[in-house]
Parts: structure tokens; C-alpha cells; sequence
């Protein structure tokens, strides 16, 4: 037999889980374990919405599967507490609470951190297509307003709104909802919270305001949660527990609204549970008294300490302004031995420049370079009053070194690491909590990929991705998925691109993977790379590298390095995370730039404020992960492209690289948008001084684009240039001589360029002597064009009429032969030479007119003709 059950004093989250569950286990039967909250009784009563077996009915000893929801704590699931001792009992458990020590553990365990279990079991439901009657719909929203607060409670996820519009698509009624959860109070509710106001005592530790209150009721109380938010709002405070005594037991309801206290953790102690926001418990015969002066020393002994940020800063700040010279930042670094400086424009804070920075700067001789120009303008600042939790939290996820504490525009103090380390030892001491603390070099995040590896890889790439991690383990190597298949799992795209870094040696570890795959390997000494090649896969692999540049836009130097030096490398934050292959730790992802933060907020971010300055090509990368992925790139990051250029630094990369950049750009995105942005970036002077964004320019991209976009759709198995393409849109807005100049120094491969110049130049031929009636004409106008040349001439015309002439030969008379062909000729006995390829075209010009469609008519039109020809010859 299967039962599915919930906790004593079950809420709407209960009801909802297990009539969720009972669409998953439709064999199992609904019991509750004991009692059930007032408006479920009242609910359940009008509507009979699902058939419940009573527990006094149910043989214990046949119960062979035990399916629990919305709890896994074994003092709270009644007499099926006594099947726990079954070891051949199966247990499912459906929950959205933490686990806790002495919880129950199951066979299958789904335990998510949403605001309500209900929500678990939508998106179940959700994707196993199973479907719902208007009433299951109600109740399994029923479940996650009322445990979410009506979507207002601190708990409340993102997943939880999804759940609950999906259950309004399927019909949930919100006028029952609204009805079973109304919230007014009665009578006797309003007695009792009046008595617990009256009753309630406040404690004020390490600066969070709690209150304990105490209530006596005969009847049970099935609405203690709605008691407890609502003293908390009447009263304003940060935490309240509530005890009301019944006839046999105390029912203990906590809710906090601040991290420095963690209720799940004081109502644990008492054999309750829950969340750090929201937690419950039940005690039996104990008396109020007792009960709450116990409950007193939980919460001082688990009220984390309060301070703020001006309790911990440090002051007065040395800072230096805007327009001082990088080498004068230095001087002022070594004279008072700090690492950091806040740059301020007359007394307002702009930003931050770092020791790192500055020698980068002056190695690259900008000694006499403005320092706002190698500013970090966007670093985080908080305000005085912003607490120590928040000051931790933002140091640690942002690799932040130093914290500016800013009030009203103005730098008042700093917090440094040490500051914070300080604050968190003397926590420590006066908590005399010792313990054993190993400090190590950690991302900020360890989240385990495994499952996404699995799933949006196809089964090659992922038991290749699991041989790799242990073949490095045998070899004492660790092995790191990195690059934009890493990127793109967490932008759910697929990314068949596998780049594989190796902290120990590239080469060998890439020879033995190739031995046990029986696969090809190159491989490249200088560099310490190699690519290990299959039938259907290639990877490339790379030994963990840093670099350094001897001058700006140059190539870089490599060094063997760690994989946090590696992938410092990269270009942004998006293209730096990374996942680990070694069997112990595979799939956990590795973020030490925030890069899940910037792909969170879709934005595109340097790693350091030098970055254009060693690699100018980075700036057009920009734009083009922006606009194709769609993200903005961050103001700092713009500020620093701006300062590349004013610097004039891609004067000195080389055209090979640009023009590389430039096409990708023109590949990967809507060029238009892109050139829009380069413009506003200054890099469109960085290709030619003479090139401007304008209205006429921009209609002329949306042209193109369109022209591409109508050429594509007519599914030839043709394909443009694309990137070729825009670039000679782009190229021909300028003279001649210029576009040559451009040509010059981009350094495209000599047809390449041939056909560019031959492109432009005979595009705008095209366009002036296009005529608009022939077809034969326009045939022998455009035969022999190149396709991009064709679709050029396409896009810059502005006369409608000559754009269908271009559509109807690309469409239509392009594609017009004759069925007669040289042979044929001869069969019909004329002698052949110089008049075969007369007849041939005058053949074809017929047909391009339309005068002759049939094989038939060919052979007529060709006898005419043979006759003519010969009655001259017998006239001459």
C-alpha cells in the first residue's frame, strides 16, 4: 500500500503537495497524520475536492511506500513516525525545507528552496505534461499563496509566480483562493492577538529587536502563522515567537526578517524546523513559563552580532584627484603604503584605482596618463549604515578588496579585508566557538554542473567530458571544461566548441587521452597546446597559462600558471567560468570574476581596467557578445573603450586582427545595431576617420539586412559572404581612395580585397545603368556578378522598381537555359561554327522573354533560323 502524507497541524501547502502528489502516485491513498489547520478543515468540508482516508483506517504493516510532502521531520508525521523502523519501507519526500540532522531521508528526495512544496510539484507536473482539473489548480495555488503570504513573504522565488501563473493558465479559481485566505480576523483571533501584544516581552541583542509572546486558547488555532506577521507589523520589529498553550501542548511559531537570527535554527531545538525566515514547532506538556525562558537562551546564543558599516571602517581615507598623473598615484601608494586609492573629483568619490593598475600603466609608459582614465568606476560602494552581513556578503561574491563607505556623493571611510577579518575574528572570540578554520583561494560559488553536463551535452561529448577529468586524475593533473560551452550551458544554448585547460601539462595529458579514444593528436610545443581529434569530435587542449603584454595591442607572452590565472585571460567575466572534470568534483563550477553575476544581469564586463589597453580587438568583442546575446555592456567598460581610443592604442594593432573582429562582428550579429554601436564607442573612426553613423547609413545596413534576410528565405542552397558583404556596404559610403586606405590596413586576402573593390564599384554600376523593362538586358547586365555584388546593388538602390528587376533575375531569369544545347544543332544538321553560339543566343533571349517555352518551340525557332541562313548562303 501507498500513502501519501503530511505533518500534524497540516496547512493549504500540505493539501496542495499531497493532491499534486496523488497525481504522480495514483494509486496511493491521501492520509492526513493527525490534525489540520481551521480554514483546511472549513475548506476541505465545503468541497470534498479529494477522497482522504482516515489514519484509525489504515493498516500500518501493509504500508509499503511512504510518500511525504511539505515534511521529512519524523516527530511530526504521527503514528507513521513507527513505519521508520521498516527497513524494507520505501520513502519518497517532496519538500522545500532545509534538512536538518535527525530528518528523515528517503529512496527519492526532492527538496528545493522555494517558497512552497506545492511549487515543486507544478513544475513536476508542468513537465510531465499531466493534467489538471480546474479544482486540483485551485488547491495547489491555494497552497502556494498561502505559504508564500500571498507571494509577499521574504521566501517567496521566482519559481513560485511561474507556478502559480502556470496554475491560473490551468483554470485555478482566485476567488476561492482569496476566499480561504482572506485576512481578517475574527473574534477570537483578535482576543488572542491582543493578549499576546499585552503579554510580549522585547530583547534587543547585538542590536536585533525580538519579541516573545504568550497566548492561552481551549480551542486549537489554526491561523498562529497569520498571528505572528501580523504582530510583526503592528509592532515593528525584526523577530517574534509566539507560544500558545492549548489543553496538552504549545504550539511555538517563530518568524524573523533580519540574517543575524535564523529561526529555523531555535525552533530545531525544540523539535521544529523550518526556514531561516519562517519556523514552527510543537511541544507537549510543558508549561509556558519554562518553555519561554528556555526559549530565551536558544535566541541569545544564536543572534549573530549587528554592527554596520561605519562601526568597522577605517578613517580618514587618502585619496587622489581625477587628473593626477598614474605616476604621481604611485608615489602617493609607496609613500603611505597602500594598495588602493579612491579617485575623487574635488571632494566626490569616482571611483578606485589599484597598485596593480597603476604598474601595469607605467610598464606600458602612461606614467603621465591621467588617472581617471585607469579607474575602476563601478566598483561597489555601501553607505554607513549598510550592515556588516551585506559589507561580507558583496567583498566575498565580487572579489572585492577594498570597500568604499560613501555617504551623500563623499568617500567618509574604507573597509578593508583585514577590517573585515577583524570584525569576523572578534565575533568569533566573543562567540568562543573554536574551531579548526583552513583558509584557501575559493570561488564564490560551488555549484554543481553535473547534471547540466549530462543533459545538454549529446552522450559522446559527455562520457568524453567524464574520460577526461579521469585521465587527469591519473596523471595528478586537474582538468577544467572552460570558454563559451561553459557560458552557454548557463545561457541553456548548446555549445559543441570544448576547450579543455589543464593545471599540469596539455601536451601529455592530451597524448594519453588520445591513446585511450585511439584518436589523432596535434600538438604545439611553443605554446603548450594540443588538439585531440576523433572521428566526430575535436578538442582543443591547453596547459593553464598566464600572460603579460611588452607593449599595448601587442601579441602576448605565456607562462605556465594556475587556472585562477588563466582565466584571467579572458576577455569578460561571462567567458571565465569554468567546470571542473576530475571525477571527486565533477561539475562543480568554478567562478572566480563573477561571471553567473554578469550573465545574471546580462552584462558584458572587463576583468581589469587595462584590458583594451593590452587588447585593443577586446573593445569590438564587446559589441559583438552584446549584440548577440543581447546584453549591455557595463559603463565602466564602455568609459575604458573610450579611453583606448582617445589614447589612439588600435593604431598599432595590427589589420590582420581588426579585420578578423570586424567580420565576426558583421557574422554574428545585426550589423546595423553593431555599427550603430561602434560609432557611439568612437570605433568606427578607428577603421576610417571618414566614416560616420548617420540616418542615410543606418537605412542603408536595414536595407541590407532585409535583402539578406529575403535572399535567405528563399532556401537556395546558395550562401553570401555575409560579414563580406556588409563590409562593402560599409566601405562603399566612402571615395575611392579611402575605401582603398581602409582596405590597406585591414590586410584582407588579396582576392578578398579584388573582390571588395570590384564588388563596390560594380554594385553602383549596377544601380545606375539598371534597366527596368528587358529581361534580356538585365540578364546580360548581371551575368556573370558575383552573388554579393548582386545583393549589394539590391540593397543601396532606392528605386523600388529596379529592386524587383534584381528579385526577378535572382528568382527567376538566372535560372532560364535551353533545352537545346550544341549537339542538338548538329543533329538537326547544321554545320557547326561561329553561328552555333549566335543561334544559342538569340534562342535564350527568346525564352528570356517568354516568346518560346517548349522544347518544341526551340526547335521551330532554330529550324527558322537554319533556313534563313541558308537561303543567304545559296543567294551569296
Amino acid at each position: 500500500m501507498d500513502i501519501i502524507t503530511s505533518h500534524i497541524n497540516a496547512d493549504f501547502d500540505s493539501l496542495a503537495s499531497m493532491v499534486a502528489a496523488k497525481k504522480i502516485y495514483t494509486d496511493a491513498n491521501i492520509v492526513f497524520p493527525g490534525s489540520q489547520e481551521k480554514k483546511l478543515r472549513d475548506f476541505i468540508e465545503a468541497f470534498h475536492p479529494i477522497e482522504i482516508k482516515k489514519i484509525k483506517d489504515v493498516d500500518l504493516s501493509k504500508v509499503t511506500r511512504l510518500i511525504l510532502v511539505d515534511t521529512k521531520n519524523p516527530n511530526r508525521i504521527g503514528l507513521f513516525s513507527e513505519l521508520l523502523s521498516n527497513k524494507h519501507l520505501k520513502i519518497h519526500i517532496y519538500d522545500h525545507h532545509p534538512f536538518n540532522k535527525d530528518d528523515v531521508r528517503g529512496e527519492v528526495e526532492k527538496i528545493e528552496n522555494v517558497g512552497a512544496t506545492a511549487t515543486i510539484f507544478t513544475e513536476i507536473l508542468k513537465n510531465r505534461k499531466i493534467y489538471l482539473t480546474p479544482m486540483e489548480a485551485t488547491i495547489i495555488a491555494l497552497g502556494i499563496y498561502e505559504e508564500t503570504g500571498c507571494l509577499l513573504f521574504p521566501s517567496t522565488t521566482q519559481r513560485d509566480l511561474l507556478a502559480v501563473a502556470y496554475l491560473l493558465r490551468r483554470g485555478a479559481n482566485l476567488n476561492i483562493v482569496s476566499k480561504f485566505l482572506k485576512m481578517e480576523l475574527s473574534m477570537e483571533e483578535l482576543d488572542i492577538l491582543n493578549e499576546l501584544i499585552q503579554s510580549s516581552k522585547e530583547m534587543v541583542i547585538g542590536g536585533i529587536r525580538i519579541k516573545i509572546a504568550k497566548a492561552f486558547c481551549e480551542d486549537y488555532l489554526g491561523d498562529a502563522a497569520y498571528l505572528a506577521h501580523r504582530m510583526m507589523d503592528i509592532e515593528d520589529i525584526d523577530a517574534v515567537v509566539i507560544l500558545l498553550g492549548m489543553e496538552s501542548k504549545i504550539l511555538m511559531v517563530a518568524r524573523s526578517r533580519v540574517p543575524e537570527l535564523d529561526v529555523s535554527v531555535v525552533m530545531k531545538d525544540f523539535g521544529g524546523g523550518g526556514h531561516p525566515t519562517a519556523a514552527s514547532a510543537t511541544v507537549k506538556e510543558a508549561s509556558l513559563e519554562v518553555l519561554e525562558d528556555k526559549l530565551i537562551e536558544i535566541i541569545k546564543n544564536n543572534v549573530k552580532p549587528f554592527k554596520v558599516a561605519s562601526d568597522i571602517m577605517t578613517k580618514p581615507v587618502i585619496g587622489i584627484q581625477w587628473d593626477s598623473s598614474v605616476k604621481e598615484a604611485e608615489a602617493m601608494m609607496t609613500r603611505y603604503g597602500i594598495n588602493v586609492l579612491p579617485v575623487l573629483k574635488d571632494e566626490k568619490y569616482v571611483g578606485l584605482i589599484s597598485r596593480e593598475i597603476v604598474e601595469k600603466a607605467l610598464f606600458h609608459g602612461f606614467g603621465k596618463g591621467k588617472s581617471i582614465d585607469f579607474t575602476t568606476t563601478d566598483a561597489v560602494t555601501v553607505t554607513p549604515d549598510d550592515p556588516i552581513r551585506k559589507v561580507e556578503t558583496i567583498m566575498i561574491e565580487q572579489n572585492q578588496r577594498f570597500m568604499p563607505v560613501v555617504d551623500n556623493g563623499k568617500i567618509i571611510g574604507a573597509i578593508t579585508r583585514t577590517d573585515l577579518l577583524r570584525t569576523l575574528y572578534e565575533e568569533f572570540l566573543r562567540r568562543r566557538k573554536i574551531e579548526e578554520t583552513v583558509v584557501k583561494e575559493k570561488p564564490s560559488v560551488g555549484r554543481s554542473l553535473s547534471s547540466y553536463l549530462k543533459s545538454r551535452f549529446p552522450k559522446e561529448v559527455y562520457e568524453l567530458l567524464k574520460l577526461s577529468g579521469e585521465v587527469a586524475e591519473e596523471l595528478g593533473f586537474n582538468a577544467y571544461l572552460v570558454g563559451g560551452s561553459v557560458r552557454d550551458i548557463l545561457r541553456g544554448e548548446e555549445n559543441l566548441d570544448i576547450d579543455i585547460v589543464i593545471e599540469g601539462d596539455g601536451i601529455i595529458f592530451a597524448k594519453t587521452l588520445s591513446e585511450r579514444l585511439n584518436a589523432r593528436v596535434r600538438s604545439h610545443q611553443r605554446f603548450n597546446t594540443a588538439q585531440v581529434i576523433t572521428d566526430r569530435l575535436k578538442l582543443d587542449i591547453a596547459t593553464a597559462r598566464t600572460e603579460y603584454y611588452e607593449s599595448p595591442a601587442a601579441l602576448p607572452k605565456v607562462e605556465t600558471s594556475s587556472i585562477k590565472k588563466d582565466l584571467y585571460r579572458r576577455d569578460f567575466t561571462i567567458n571565465t567560468l569554468a567546470i571542473k572534470l576530475n571525477p571527486r568534483d565533477f561539475g562543480l563550477l568554478i567562478d572566480f570574476f563573477g561571471g553567473q553575476r554578469d550573465l545574471r544581469e546580462k552584462t558584458i564586463r572587463v576583468l581589469h581596467n587595462l584590458s583594451f589597453i593590452e587588447d585593443p580587438t577586446r573593445a569590438f568583442r564587446a559589441i559583438r557578445f552584446s549584440e548577440r546575446f543581447g546584453f549591455k555592456i557595463s559603463k565602466h567598460t564602455e568609459n575604458l573603450i573610450k579611453s583606448a581610443v582617445k589614447m589612439n592604442l588600435f593604431e598599432k594593432l595590427s589589420g590582420t586582427r581588426l579585420y578578423e573582429e570586424i567580420l565576426l562582428i558583421f557574422n554574428e550579429t545585426e550589423p546595423d545595431k553593431a555599427i550603430k554601436k561602434m560609432s557611439e564607442l568612437g570605433l568606427l573612426k578607428v577603421i576610417h576617420p571618414a566614416l560616420t553613423f548617420n540616418e542615410e547609413l543606418e537605412l542603408k545596413l536595414k536595407s541590407l539586412f532585409e535583402t539578406v534576410s529575403w535572399f535567405n528565405l528563399l532556401f537556395l542552397e546558395e550562401k553570401t559572404d555575409r560579414g563580406i558583404l556588409y563590409l562593402m556596404e560599409l566601405l562603399s559610403e566612402l571615395k575611392e581612395e579611402d575605401a582603398e586606405e581602409v582596405l590597406k590596413r585591414l590586410s584582407p586576402p588579396p582576392k578578398i580585397k579584388e573582390m571588395i573593390t570590384k564588388g563596390i564599384h560594380n554594385a553602383k554600376e549596377i544601380v545606375k545603368r539598371l534597366p527596368s523593362e528587358d529581361p534580356v538586358e538585365i540578364y546580360n547586365l548581371l551575368k556573370g556578378m558575383r552573388l554579393e555584388t548582386i545583393l549589394l546593388a539590391m540593397a543601396i538602390s532606392k528605386d523600388r522598381l529596379k529592386q524587383k528587376v534584381i528579385s526577378r533575375y535572382l528568382t527567376e531569369l538566372r535560372k532560364i537555359e535551353t533545352f537545346l544545347k550544341g549537339e542538338d544543332l548538329k543533329k538537326m544538321g547544321i554545320k557547326p561554327g561561329p553561328a552555333y553560339s549566335k543561334i544559342l543566343r538569340e534562342l535564350l533571349e527568346e525564352k528570356l522573354r517568354g516568346h518560346i517555352t517548349s522544347k518544341e518551340d526551340e526547335e521551330k525557332f532554330v529550324s527558322a533560323i537554319a533556313k534563313s541562313l541558308s537561303e543567304k548562303n545559296q543567294s551569296s
